[in-house]
């Protein structure tokens, strides 16, 4: 397990008819605040400020096919113009379990990355799959 101190960022977050939504600076668009969304968000920010990965190598909800069927995967960052690592994100309260190792395996099925991440924010894990070992911590990007 990894621990991450997530630094401190502030975050716009607006109310509209009654529900509220965050602005995503990866996507530059408001979007719905929801407990996995907040997890996504302070994740970035951790892989910005800390991990220093340029906000432009980072897409958010990227489109991926699988055979016939689109997924979303939460985060991908490439290196070099090509897919480097995934992280899975799910809320505070949901546990990593091996239905989420599946998932990012299966995301990965399409992408053959080097590292796979997986978040609720409280937990974290990290798989570099050349080696098939958990890292002890996220590579930074130099």
């Amino acid at each position: 397990m990894i621990s991450i101190n997530y630094p401190k960022y502030n975050f716009r977050v607006k109310e509209e008819a009654g529900k509220e939504f965050i602005f995503d600076e990866i996507r530059k668009q408001w979007v719905r605040l929801t407990p996995e969304e907040w997890v996504r968000q302070n994740f970035l920010q951790y892989l910005i400020q800390q991990k220093h990965y340029p906000s432009s190598l980072i897409a958010v909800e990227k489109e991926i096919k699988i055979a016939d069927i689109k997924k979303r995967c939460d985060i991908i960052i490439f290196k070099q113009a090509v897919p480097y690592i995934i992280v899975e994100c799910k809320e505070m309260d949901v546990p990593l379990s091996e239905k989420t190792i599946q998932q990012i395996l299966t995301y990965n099925q399409s992408l053959a990355v080097e590292i796979l991440i997986i978040t609720n924010g409280n937990i974290t894990f990290a798989f570099e799959t050349k080696t098939q070992k958990s890292l002890e911590d996220i590579p930074s990007y130099h």
